[in-house]
């Protein structure tokens, strides 16, 4: 979440810094309005109009590509001039309507299945981004609903999704999120994270996404989830070398 006027940057530039050392492509995420918090009462984050202005500082200050999540139809053209990627939420990803919209700006759309989907299911949403003629759509996992306040990642899903040829995006981090777990808020499971990442990479999976925060238990939100900024350097290292082993040799 974009929480103020400075953390973004700051964690942008903190990861920045680690992903340059280790020669790993990043795009920075916050969200300028979490829109689907558990309670009424949580705090959501600055708005559209201040959230993306900072946002898209960020990714110039950075010098690279900027992400949100857009919830709405009516913010589908702001978010697309703000930022270079447009991600669809989990609960939204059957909205034909959004997705279209958000596939119109020609900007890259990733689709994050949604809790409540098969692994083949999410190829549909995927199609309705590309009716479009926009071929940048990429989809993320994020977990399935499993029983009450908890999720499961079936990793033959991995290949599943891969056959259709869609770039596949694991969200670690959301995977270990325990909805509503904590009552009016979401609890996690963040010491699996190296783990999961792992298996992911291990699948194949084009890319990783991972809420990272410097100080995850006074986080604004998806703390309990979140990877401590100190531990990332320690883990994508890992996912970096299980990657390598992958490739053939030559």
């Amino acid at each position: 979440m974009v929480e103020n006027d400075r953390h973004p940057f700051f964690m942008a530039e903190s990861i920045k810094a680690i992903t340059d050392e280790l020669g790993i492509p990043f795009i920075f995420k916050a969200s300028f309005d979490k829109a689907n918090r558990t309670a009424v009462g949580a705090f959501r984050g600055p708005g559209i109009d201040e959230g993306l202005a900072i946002l898209k500082a960020v990714g110039e200050k950075i010098g690279g590509p900027v992400t949100t999540d857009v919830h709405e139809r009516s913010q589908v053209e702001a978010v697309g001039e703000a930022v270079d990627l447009i991600q669809i939420p989990a609960f939204l990803s059957r909205q034909t309507d959004l997705i279209l919209s958000a596939a119109r700006t020609g900007k890259a759309v990733n689709i994050k299945k949604g809790q409540f989907l098969a692994p083949w299911d999410i190829i549909h949403a995927a199609d309705k981004a590309r009716s479009t003629g926009n071929d940048n759509v990429v989809i993320s996992e994020r977990g399935t609903t499993f029983g009450y306040n908890n999720l499961v990642v079936d990793m033959r899903g991995f290949p599943i999704m891969r056959e259709s040829g869609t770039p596949l995006v694991f969200d670690v981090t959301h995977s270990l999120q325990l909805p509503g777990g904590a009552g009016t808020s979401s609890d996690g499971q963040s010491r699996f994270i190296r783990q999961l990442a792992s298996a992911g990479v291990a699948c194949g999976v084009d890319a990783i996404f991972m809420e990272v925060h410097d100080d995850p238990k006074n986080a604004a939100s998806d703390g309990p989830n979140s990877c401590p900024l100190e531990d990332l350097p320690a883990i994508l290292s890992r996912l970096v070398r299980i990657e390598q082993a992958l490739e053939p040799s030559e």
